[in-house]
C-alpha cells in the first residue's frame, strides 16, 4: 500500500488547482515617461474560456480620486466625457495587437496623465476563475533633457582623406529622478545611415557594425568632455566618412531592476565633406632605346596635398597598351615603408617624393612593349596600419627597342663542279663585308636546293640542312639519308665559311643551290634569337647527260712476215663523255672456220687492266710462256706482240677495251666496253719457199 503525500504538499497542490483561471497582465512595476512623449501600455489576457478574441476596458485613476472610464474595444459609450475629445483627435488610441492583447497609446503625455491605469476584461468563462483586471502606475516627469551640437565650422568641415576631424555635442538632464543618459553617433549618406559609436546607459562603448575594426585600432573614439560634452574623434578620415552626422541622446531610468528608455532626442551636428585627393602619374609616352643600352623611365607624380602621405610606386610591363587586361608583369615596386623590390636587371629609385625612376639595364628585344606606373597614396593609421587615400595609373609608355642589325653579304661559290655523274661537288658559302658585329652575335647557315625546270614554273625550294642558334644541325627530308650515309657532308671550315660537299653527284642532284646565313643575338637568359637572314645568289650544278662513246682501232705495222717471226698488233683507243678514263685491254683470238680442231673458238690470250697489270689468260703453250707480250705505249695506245708464230696461231685477233672512270679514292666504275676491228693471220704454202704468213686487215665488225 502506497504512502500518502505529506499534508503541506497536498494543500499546495490543491491551492494551485483552485488558482488556475483567466489571467490579465500589464507591465509590472511603474512606468516613467516624460512630458511630451508617447505612453504605450500593453495588456494581454490568457487562460480564458469562450471566443478567442477578447475585449478590453481601460480606466484611469488620478491621485486622490476614483477610476474613470478611458477606452474600450467593444463599448462605444464606455469612455468618460473627459477623454472622448482626445480619443476623437487620436491623442488616445486603443490598438489591438492580437486576439488576446491590446496597447493603450497616449500621445503627448502631460502631468495630468500621471496615475494608475487599469486594464480589465469582461468574463466569457463558464465559471469565474482567476483575475479579470490588472493595474500599472505611470509617472510623468518634466522634460529636463537638453541636447545641443558643439561649435562646428560653418557650413561644415571639409577635409582630405587621411586627415583627422572631431565632432562634439552636449547632453544633460535635470530630472527629479535618478536617470542615465545614453548617446549614439550616426552618419547619414542619402537615405542610408550607419551607426558609428555609442555609449550605453550602463556606460559601455559599442562600435557600429562597419566601425569595429577602426574602433579597435583607435582610429574612431568617443570621449566625454567636462560634465556634459561628448566628442567623436576620427584620426584618419576615409572617403566613406563623408555624410551628415547626428548625435542621438536617450534618457533611461531603472525601476525595480529594469531599465526603461523614457525619451530620446537627436541633433544634427555637422556635414562632413571628404575632398578627393587629386593624384596623377605621368610617364613619357614614346621612348626609343638601342639594344644593349639602358632604358631610363621617369614617373612624375602630381598631387594636391603635402601632408603625411606615403606613396607606393609599382612599375608594370605589358605587351599591349591596355593595363586592365590580365597579364601585366610587375617589374619593380617601392612600398610605403620605402623598401625597394627590384630584379637583377631592373632598378627603381627616386630623386624626390615626386619623381621615381625605372632603370632597365642591357635592353633587349624582349623589353619592347608598354610600361605603366601605378601610384597609391597611403596615410598611416594606428597599430602600424595603412589607409589608402588615392591611386592613379599612368598612361602607357610605348618603348621601342632598336638594334643595329649585323651588316654582311653572303656569296656562294662552287669550288668543285661535277662534269660527270659520281663527280665531287663542293659549295662554299662565305660571309663577307661584315660590319657592326659583336661578341653576342653568331652566324649559322641553311642550305637549300631547287630543281631546274625547262618551263617558266618556279620550283619550290627543298631544305637540305639548317643550323640553329645553338649550333645544332637538322637535315631535310631530301638529304637526311644521304647525310647519314656520308654522301652529303655539311661543315664549317672557317669562321666565315660554310661548306657543303656531295661525294658522288648524281643526275638527280643537278639543280640550283643557295645558302641562307642567319645572324643570331644572345639574350640575357643565354638564349639566342634570330635577328637577320641574308640569302646568297643561287649556283647551278649541271652537266649534259650524253652517252659514252668508245672506239678501238687495231692495225698491224708489218703486214708481211714468215712463220717463226714476231706478230705485232697495236690498238688505238678514243673516247667521248667518259670522265678521266683508264683502259683495260684483252687480246682475243678467234680460230678460222677451216680449223677442224676448234672451229669458231674464241680464245682469251692476255690482258692488261686499268692499273697496267698484265695477266695471261688462256695461253697454254708451255714452250712459249714468254711468247706473248701486251704493253701500254701511251694512255690510249696498246701494243700486242706474239713471238715465233706458228701455223696454229692462225685466226682473227682483236682488242677488247673497257673504259673505267674513277670513283671515290681508288675505286673504279666501268664506263664502256668496245671491240676493235679484227686482224687476220693466215698461213699459206707457196712451193719451195715454205710457209708464209699472210696477215690481212679487216674492217668488218666483230
Amino acid at each position: 500500500m502506497g504512502r500518502l503525500a505529506p499534508r503541506p504538499l497536498l494543500l499546495a497542490l490543491l491551492s494551485l488547482a483552485l488558482c488556475r483561471g483567466r489571467v490579465v497582465r500589464v507591465p509590472a512595476g511603474s512606468l516613467v515617461r516624460v512630458v511630451g512623449t508617447e505612453l504605450v501600455i500593453p495588456c494581454n489576457v490568457s487562460d480564458y474560456d469562450g471566443p478567442s478574441e477578447q475585449n478590453f476596458d481601460w480606466s484611469f485613476l488620478a491621485s486622490g480620486s476614483s477610476f474613470v472610464e478611458l477606452a474600450s474595444t467593444w463599448e462605444v459609450g464606455f469612455p468618460a466625457q473627459l477623454y472622448r475629445e482626445r480619443l476623437q483627435r487620436g491623442d488616445i488610441v486603443l490598438r489591438r495587437t492580437a486576439n488576446d492583447a491590446v496597447e493603450l497609446h497616449i500621445k503627448n503625455v502631460q502631468p495630468s496623465d500621471q496615475g494608475h491605469y487599469k486594464c480589465s476584461t469582461p468574463s466569457t468563462d463558464a465559471t469565474v476563475q482567476g483575475n479579470y483586471e490588472d493595474t500599472v502606475q505611470v509617472k510623468v516627469l518634466p522634460d529636463a533633457l537638453r541636447v545641443a551640437a558643439g561649435p562646428q565650422p560653418s557650413p561644415g568641415p571639409s577635409l582630405r582623406e587621411g586627415e583627422p576631424f572631431e565632432l562634439r555635442c552636449s547632453a544633460s538632464t535635470a530630472s527629479p529622478l535618478h536617470t542615465h543618459l545614453a548617446l549614439l553617433w550616426e552618419v547619414w549618406r542619402g537615405p542610408a545611415r550607419r551607426s558609428i559609436l555609442s555609449l550605453t546607459h550602463e556606460g559601455r562603448l559599442r562600435p557600429g557594425p562597419s566601425y569595429e575594426q577602426r574602433y579597435r585600432s583607435g582610429d574612431v573614439r568617443l570621449d566625454t568632455v567636462g560634465s556634459d560634452g561628448y566628442r567623436l574623434s576620427v584620426s584618419r578620415a576615409l572617403a566613406s566618412d563623408q555624410g551628415s552626422y547626428r548625435c542621438i541622446v536617450s534618457e533611461w531610468i531603472g525601476e525595480q531592476g529594469n531599465w526603461q528608455e523614457i525619451q530620446e532626442k537627436a541633433v544634427d551636428v555637422a556635414t562632413v565633406v571628404i575632398q578627393p585627393t587629386v593624384l596623377r602619374a605621368a610617364v613619357a609616352r614614346n621612348v626609343s632605346v638601342a639594344e644593349g643600352k639602358e632604358l631610363d623611365l621617369t614617373c612624375n607624380i602630381t598631387m594636391d596635398r603635402a601632408d603625411d602621405v606615403r606613396p607606393t610606386v609599382t612599375w608594370y610591363f605589358s605587351r599591349t597598351p591596355d593595363s586592365t587586361l590580365p597579364g601585366p608583369r610587375v617589374l619593380a615596386r617601392l612600398d610605403h615603408d620605402s623598401l625597394v623590390h627590384n630584379s637583377p636587371h631592373m632598378a627603381l629609385s627616386h630623386v624626390d617624393a615626386r619623381s621615381y625612376h625605372l632603370l632597365v639595364r642591357d635592353v633587349s628585344k624582349e623589353n619592347a612593349g608598354y610600361y605603366f606606373c601605378h601610384v597609391v597614396l597611403w596615410t598611416p593609421g594606428h597599430n602600424r596600419s595603412w589607409h589608402k587615400v588615392a591611386e592613379a595609373m599612368s598612361a602607357p609608355a610605348a618603348v621601342a627597342v632598336t638594334w643595329r642589325e649585323p651588316d654582311y653579304q653572303v656569296y656562294l661559290n662552287a669550288s668543285k663542279v661535277p662534269e660527270f655523274s659520281d663527280d665531287l661537288t663542293e659549295l662554299e658559302c662565305r660571309i663577307v663585308d661584315v660590319e657592326s658585329t659583336e661578341a653576342s652575335v653568331r652566324f649559322t647557315v641553311s642550305w637549300y636546293y631547287r630543281v631546274i625546270r625547262r618551263s617558266d614554273d618556279v620550283a619550290a625550294s627543298e631544305l637540305l640542312a639548317v643550323m640553329n642558334g645553338d649550333w645544332t644541325l637538322k637535315y631535310g627530308e631530301r638529304s637526311k639519308q644521304r647525310a647519314q650515309d656520308g654522301d652529303f657532308i655539311f661543315s664549317k671550315e672557317r669562321t666565315d665559311t660554310f661548306n657543303f660537299r656531295i661525294q658522288r653527284t648524281t643526275e638527280e642532284d643537278r639543280g640550283n643551290y643557295y645558302c641562307v646565313v642567319s645572324a643570331w643575338t644572345k639574350q640575357r637568359n643565354n638564349s639566342w634569337v634570330k635577328s637577320k637572314d641574308v640569302f646568297s645568289k643561287p649556283v647551278s650544278i649541271f652537266w649534259a647527260s650524253e652517252d659514252s662513246v668508245l672506239v678501238v682501232k687495231a692495225r698491224q705495222p708489218k703486214p708481211f712476215f714468215a712463220a717463226g717471226n714476231t706478230f705485232e698488233m697495236t690498238c688505238k683507243v678514243s673516247s667521248k663523255n667518259i670522265k678521266s678514263p683508264r683502259y683495260s685491254v684483252l687480246i682475243m683470238a678467234e680460230k678460222p672456220v677451216g680449223d677442224l680442231s676448234s672451229p669458231n673458238e674464241t680464245k682469251y690470250i692476255i690482258s692488261l687492266d686499268q692499273d697496267s697489270v698484265v695477266k695471261l689468260e688462256n695461253w697454254t703453250d708451255a714452250s712459249r710462256v714468254d711468247g706473248v707480250v701486251l704493253e701500254k705505249v701511251q694512255e690510249d695506245e696498246f701494243r700486242y706482240r706474239m713471238y715465233q708464230t706458228q701455223v696454229s696461231d692462225a685466226g682473227l685477233y682483236r682488242c677488247m677495251v673497257t673504259a673505267w672512270s674513277p670513283v671515290r679514292g681508288s675505286l673504279w666504275r666501268e664506263a664502256a666496253t668496245s671491240l676493235s676491228n679484227p686482224i687476220e693471220i693466215d698461213f699459206q704454202t707457196s712451193g719451195e719457199q715454205g710457209t708464209v704468213l699472210n696477215p690481212r686487215l679487216s674492217w668488218k665488225g666483230p
